[in-house]
């Protein structure tokens, strides 16, 4: 009996450990969920911002090649600023669903396959698009200030004094696109892919990700 009533206490023990190993996983999930909504907020609030900036940089685009359309070049920037401002306003709109869509309750594997999915839109859609196009959309920018300030002097078509105008753009384009693949270079030449990804994620991203491989360790162990 002896023994038989040991092995039951030794039981009735696995149990409560058991339990009790369940109960510290579920606080820690807890703990970890609140932790990840925390570090994704900067990410709502920066992506909030991007989209007041598509929304005014795509309601410029829209005013001005719209009061100049009789202006066939000064038309092509304000659409190439639209453009622009639709994009950055279209972007960060999905990501932010992506990031909504995201259940802390759901198992680890679930929120890592989410968060791998915004981390690939990022580094792999978004980054490229924007770099590639931050690169040379001050150029429009800059010819639409100037349009502005012949509008005022009652010059609107100045662009015909200007031979040159055309192959100057196309020459701050190349040298503009030119530099971004020069650094982008580099940098995989110097190793850093790894680092360069890591900051077009964004920080956000990088702790949330951090937080759920605590969780992963902690249910190994």
């Amino acid at each position: 009996m002896e023994l038989d009533e040991m092995k039951l206490a030794w039981q009735a023990l696995g149990q409560q450990l058991e339990r009790q190993n369940m109960l510290n996983l579920e606080l820690l999930r807890q703990k970890h969920a609140s932790r990840l909504r925390h570090h994704l907020r900067p990410l709502v609030w920066g992506q909030s911002l991007q989209i007041v900036f598509g929304v005014a940089a795509m309601l410029w685009g829209i005013a001005f090649w719209s009061t100049h359309q009789d202006v066939w070049q000064a038309m092509a920037c304000g659409i190439a600023m639209q453009v622009f401002g639709t994009l950055a306003l279209v972007f960060p709109t999905r990501l932010l669903a992506m990031q909504q869509g995201i259940d802390y309750a759901a198992p680890v594997l679930d929120i890592q396959h989410r968060l791998a999915r915004m981390r690939a839109w990022r580094v792999k859609v978004e980054a490229p698009v924007f770099v590639v196009l931050g690169s040379v959309i001050w150029i429009p920018a800059m010819l639409m200030l100037f349009q502005y300030d012949f509008d005022r002097v009652g010059a609107p078509q100045w662009w015909g004094r200007m031979p040159g105008l055309p192959l100057w753009m196309l020459l701050c384009g190349v040298v503009s696109l030119g530099f971004v693949g020069l650094v982008y270079g580099v940098l995989r030449w110097l190793g850093h892919r790894r680092w360069l990804e890591d900051n077009l994620a964004g920080s956000a991203i990088r702790k949330a990700e951090t937080a759920l491989d605590e969780i992963v360790r902690f249910e190994r162990e």
